[in-house]
């Protein structure tokens, strides 16, 4: 694994805007404090995702003639980092921008990307995935929901279960079996785009242990999609949705889900004058591996730039950075704990336990921990 992921750099060019962006944040972020920010890629602002369409930031890497900057991954990651580092809402365009669309654009139609694509660039066309199911969670595989076809198109029937932000998008991107049955496995599997509008369609919204809803179940109950509502060819939907993830699994997501936390924490010691070798173990181990982590991501980001497709080794990373992100809680919760003279602020205390609380998702989200281990030790020929 370690001889297939060489070390790479940003290059300049790509690392051109980080000024200009960070001072974009920092002017449009400024209200949010850092309970806020702890919400990370799951903060929805609808606003926010619209000025940075407004600036050209959405649809990155997407071709000019689609409406985007047809800039590298390489600039992808900068203003990815960016954003997640400073705890900004970006949920309400997130997957469209990072997986949806390039999905689109490697396996759609012409019309779909005419039609789907500036849509997404001008953030107005939000997307959310729809794979797992309620009896089949990370064993895609098993999926039942069915798009049988008609002389109309696509006729729809099943559920969706953990679609992130289903109740605040647009469109679904689902995994859906238009042939066979679930025990055919991987045969059979198509992906379609779903117009959330559609009569049939139902969203309901899962509260979480925070109060929030980030995840909802959606049902179809005989929605008619149109005939292009499939997205390459049919029974290649397996093929398809391992792309998707590993455009899911090889951004720093993974890493920095926690790092409004990290930075509420410093902040504190800074202003209390919080000094202590376990302040500083404590810290200097998250450095430290968050370091790693970010040298390894540059590498995937690398070999996406090359036109490879990663997917082991963004699982590795993913794995690994979820890790840190869980840990991260414990690790300062146990600091503070080891200080019973420190009075913290209603703020770190807030975003700690709210950190805590959410921690336990990071680990499912995009990929179970045993289903991305499972990945890995096919890779190294281990199964």
């Amino acid at each position: 694994m370690l001889d297939v992921l060489d070390l790479a750099y940003l290059p300049q060019e790509d690392n051109q805007f980080r000024g200009e962006l960070r001072a974009f944040i920092k002017e449009t972020t400024q209200e949010m404090d850092a309970y806020a920010r702890a919400r990370s890629w799951m903060g929805f602002d609808a606003g926010f995702s619209k000025k940075l369409a407004v600036k050209g930031w959405l649809g990155l890497t997407l071709p000019k003639q689609y409406g985007g900057a047809e800039k590298g991954y390489f600039s992808r990651f900068v203003l990815s980092e960016e954003l997640l580092g400073a705890g900004a809402p970006v949920a309400a365009h997130w997957i469209a921008d990072r997986q949806s669309g390039p999905l689109i654009l490697r396996y759609g139609t012409e019309a779909q990307k005419q039609f789907y694509l500036p849509k997404i660039c001008q953030g107005e066309a939000f997307f959310c995935i729809g794979m797992s199911e309620p009896d089949s969670g990370s064993d895609l595989a098993s999926i039942k929901t069915r798009a049988q076809k008609n002389d109309k198109g696509w006729l729809l029937n099943g559920s969706k279960i953990w679609t992130t932000n289903a109740h605040q998008s647009h469109y679904m991107i689902a995994l859906v079996r238009t042939s066979g049955e679930a025990g055919d496995r991987h045969k059979g599997l198509s992906q379609v785009i779903i117009d959330l509008s559609l009569p049939g369609v139902t969203v309901r919204p899962i509260v979480d242990v925070a109060g929030d809803a980030h995840f909802s179940e959606v049902f179809f109950t005989d929605v008619q999609l149109a005939d292009d509502a499939l997205i390459g060819n049919e029974g290649d939907g397996w093929e398809q949705v391992n792309a998707e993830l590993a455009f899911e699994r090889s951004g720093p997501e993974r890493i920095y889900s926690s790092m409004a936390l990290v930075e509420c924490f410093l902040k504190e010691c800074r202003q209390q004058g919080w000094q202590s070798e376990r302040v500083q173990v404590t810290l200097g181990g998250i450095v430290a591996r968050l370091v790693v982590l970010r040298t390894m991501s540059l590498a995937i980001t690398s070999k996406l730039a090359k036109g490879e497709n990663p997917s082991v080794e963004a699982s590795l990373v993913k794995d690994y950075g979820t890790g840190l992100e869980q840990d991260i809680s414990k690790l300062i919760a146990d600091c503070m704990g080891g200080h019973p003279e420190w009075t913290p602020s209603v703020e770190l205390i807030k975003t700690l336990a709210l950190v805590d609380q959410v921690c336990p998702s990071y680990s499912l989200r995009g990929g179970t921990r045993e289903i991305l281990r499972g990945i890995i030790a096919r890779g190294l020929g281990l199964r």
